[in-house]
């Protein structure tokens, strides 16, 4: 299926016109994002916690340790909301009324499921690592089984998914289109600095390729 069915939750009540179900501009915003907020309620609290993902195929890994409560608290079964943003802009209007971002956003409903058989966990650490740093995880250890052990994966299928997307210059007011201030957008992306070397390394290992070409947007 090419684009995801629109459910009560995920379809868009505000701005509908901005909502995307497109699955691979969906899955164009997953990945190139790697920072999530996972919402859900436990003993009639809500939470909203922030955490690393991945996305493989069609599925959405979030990780952690054990002792990690809302790792524990997901792996129930519990309903959960998941949402990735990516800032593209600041958009300048001539009204604050009109100010605005242009962004980027993706929004998940669904159940967590634990990855328990190591094939399917390393193969999901795997995907956490290069959704991250593409490469790394052929040049560093791999997990012990201690660490496995110590290390919980939980699997979101990605079924119940849409996204928001806003683009483009400020709209005004007509009237305001005549006052003399500057409008636009003032474009915002993700850039790494220099690598700086871990104090204990020898001065003989230089930074990797791929931290010196590090960035954020997916071709």
């Amino acid at each position: 299926m090419n684009e995801f069915p629109q459910t009560e939750r995920s379809t868009l009540k505000r701005l509908p016109k901005r909502g995307v179900y497109d699955r691979e501009l969906v899955y164009q915003i997953l990945d190139e994002g790697f920072v999530c907020h996972v919402s859900f309620v436990w003993d009639g609290q809500p939470f909203v916690i922030p955490t690393g993902y991945a996305r493989a195929g069609d599925q959405l890994y979030i990780h952690g340790s054990q002792l990690s409560r809302m790792l524990r608290t997901l792996a129930q079964g519990i309903e959960v909301c998941i949402a990735v943003t990516l800032v593209d802009g600041l958009v300048l209007a001539r009204s604050a009324f009109h100010h605005s971002l242009n962004y980027r956003s993706a929004v998940i409903f669904g159940r967590a499921a634990i990855v328990a058989e190591r094939a399917p966990k390393l193969a999901a650490l795997l995907a956490f690592s290069e959704q991250v740093l593409p490469g790394r995880w052929h040049d560093v250890r791999e997990p012990t089984e201690a660490e496995l052990k110590a290390t919980t994966v939980l699997a979101v299928p990605l079924d119940e998914v849409s996204a928001k997307v806003r683009s483009g210059p400020p709209i005004d007011d007509e009237a305001d289109y005549a006052m003399d201030v500057w409008a636009g957008v003032l474009p915002l992306k993700l850039a790494a600095g220099e690598p700086v070397s871990d104090p204990r390394l020898p001065e003989t290992i230089p930074p990797p390729a791929y931290t010196a070409s590090y960035r954020r947007e997916k071709s």
